[in-house]
């Protein structure tokens, strides 16, 4: 059996890059994890804005835009951050960064050469990068049968050479399926797989379900083949996020829990304004 991609609490780990670099990190937490990651003098880590928890004193920090990001301007547009955030450690001595998950969950170091060098994930998994490792955000292409529509459900690739650290949230399971092996997953559960995993979207019941129904009633599932390796995530961030709303919501408030109830209003009013119209015109002749 494969050894799991991700660490266990506390446990010291150290990356070797191709150019035979050595970086130390270290994974701190159980249930809420930090990455602290040691730097020489000019290393640096490139990470997402606002994830940084504690530095040394020798940590220079900076936003730079991101040029890899082809819908950067269309993420920056619609309030979503093109940039990323570049740690150098500009001191003389060894320093550290720190790194923290943005809500409860695992953080697992991936290295991007045991999966070719690219890998698809959730556009919130990612967290920072030793090495060079860019992040891009739809981009789609060709390789595949399903490669457009399991882009544009990930909606992020992370690809380069070096060490990429993801979130996934709650509790996380490494599937590492054999070849022509099938697995069943929720699309929200869905942290990552790699690219040569074949995956087709299964709408279970009919699509007016799909449309009316409630959320996390499991309606969209990716039906998965092997080869390749998935992560799979226990609490998806909107699942938490909607767990804590009904929690908060006074109970006259409720109808705030179905997004989709816009939906549904718009589609109610379209199909009485045709009744109506049909009542009208048959009552004019």
């Amino acid at each position: 059996m494969a050894a799991p991609f991700f660490s266990t609490p506390f446990q010291p780990f150290v990356y070797q890059s191709p150019d035979d670099a050595v970086t130390p990190f270290q994974i701190l937490g159980g249930e809420a994890q930090i990455v602290q990651i040691m730097l020489k003098p000019e290393d640096k880590v490139s990470a997402k804005p606002g994830c940084m928890c504690y530095m040394s004193g020798s940590i220079q920090m900076e936003n730079v835009y991101a040029p890899e990001n082809e819908a950067g301007m269309w993420q920056w547009v619609f309030g979503k951050n093109a940039t990323k955030t570049i740690f150098v450690n500009s001191g003389s001595t060894d320093g550290f960064v720190a790194m923290a998950a943005p809500y409860l969950g695992r953080i697992l170091p991936i290295d991007l050469a045991r999966f070719g060098g690219e890998i698809l994930c959730q556009p919130d998994a990612f967290l920072c990068s030793i090495g060079d490792v860019k992040v891009s955000s739809n981009t789609f292409d060709q390789r595949g049968p399903n490669r457009n529509a399991v882009e544009r459900l990930l909606r992020q690739k992370v690809s380069g050479q070096g060490l990429a650290f993801m979130v996934g949230g709650g509790s996380v399971v490494q599937k590492n399926l054999e070849v022509g092996e099938i697995l069943s997953v929720d699309i929200c559960s869905i942290i990552a797989l790699s690219t040569t995993v074949d995956v087709q979207i299964k709408y279970n019941g009919p699509m007016r379900r799909v449309v009316f129904g409630g959320e996390n009633q499991n309606m969209v599932t990716a039906m998965m083949r092997g080869p390749g390796i998935v992560f799979i995530q226990s609490m998806p961030f909107p699942r938490l996020s909607q767990s804590i709303a009904r929690g908060v919501t006074s109970p006259n408030m409720r109808l705030r829990d179905n997004p989709k109830l816009l939906m549904q209003i718009l589609v109610f009013s379209f199909l009485a304004y045709l009744v109506l119209g049909s009542f009208l015109l048959y009552t004019d002749f």
